[in-house]
């Protein structure tokens, strides 16, 4: 069983791997909206989701190793952790479908 310590701790990590994930995905608009070639686009993009994995990575470890818990222990925190990465995580999947959709638009009007 995890101590709540242990739970805020990994909240925190998710919390930050997540969030930087949020702040790179604005970046990769940022650069559709410059007209950034798609190499950086891609690349800030896979920057970004590498970042959600880490998050979820950190989210799953801890759920797994509850599993064999009688009890249910966590804590707002963590609470809000997994919200905080869920609505991220959705985040990155606008977002790649914004540059596909962007992608598309785009190749349309040069033809």
């Amino acid at each position: 069983m995890h101590t709540a310590d242990e739970l805020n701790q990994a909240a925190m990590q998710i919390i930050l791997c997540a969030g930087d994930c949020r702040e790179m995905l604005g970046e990769v608009v940022d650069l559709m909206i410059d007209d950034a070639d798609d190499d950086a686009v891609d690349a800030k993009l896979d920057e970004a989701k590498k970042e959600i994995v880490k998050a979820h990575v950190q989210q799953t470890d801890m759920i797994q190793d509850s599993i064999e818990d009688d009890v249910l222990n966590t804590t707002l925190l963590f609470t809000h952790a997994q919200d905080t990465l869920m609505t991220i995580n959705s985040e990155v999947n606008m977002v790649t479908n914004m540059v596909k959709l962007y992608r598309k638009l785009r190749g349309a009007k040069e033809v």
